[in-house]
């Protein structure tokens, strides 16, 4: 009897959907350095469903969008050459990590779009 509780309470465990679901998405910000090798996306859009690949060069916007509002700290930073992205205008694809007080982006790509950041929103 011990091993059927056992086996069926396995069951249910396997078959139990998984609350904490972390999407894949997609902003677009200014890309800052905001202490030693501590990145942060600000102005940045709010996040949109995506997939994990940097966008192809067709997919790219004409032209930024304007300044959002959010702010985003970047993690899994060590794979990507962020210095060279530095005050860019980027696009951050990675997993959103919904936190208080800032949410977090866990990397998959980064693509610059503009060389410059664009004026803060108000």
């Amino acid at each position: 009897m011990t091993t059927l509780v056992v086996l069926l309470g396995l069951a249910l465990a396997q078959a139990a959907p998984s609350s904490k679901k972390v999407d894949i998405v997609s902003a677009t910000g200014c890309l800052k350095e905001t202490s030693a090798n501590t990145w942060t996306l600000v102005d940045a859009t709010d996040p949109v469903a995506s997939s994990a690949n940097a966008p192809a060069p067709k997919d790219l916007p004409a032209s930024p969008p304007p300044p959002g509002r959010n702010s985003f700290r970047l993690i899994g930073v060590s794979e990507f050459n962020l210095p060279a992205h530095r005050d860019h205008m980027v696009i951050i694809k990675g997993l959103l990590i919904k936190a208080t007080p800032m949410s977090r982006l866990n990397m998959t790509s980064v693509t610059t779009i503009a060389p410059a950041c664009a004026a803060a929103a108000k």
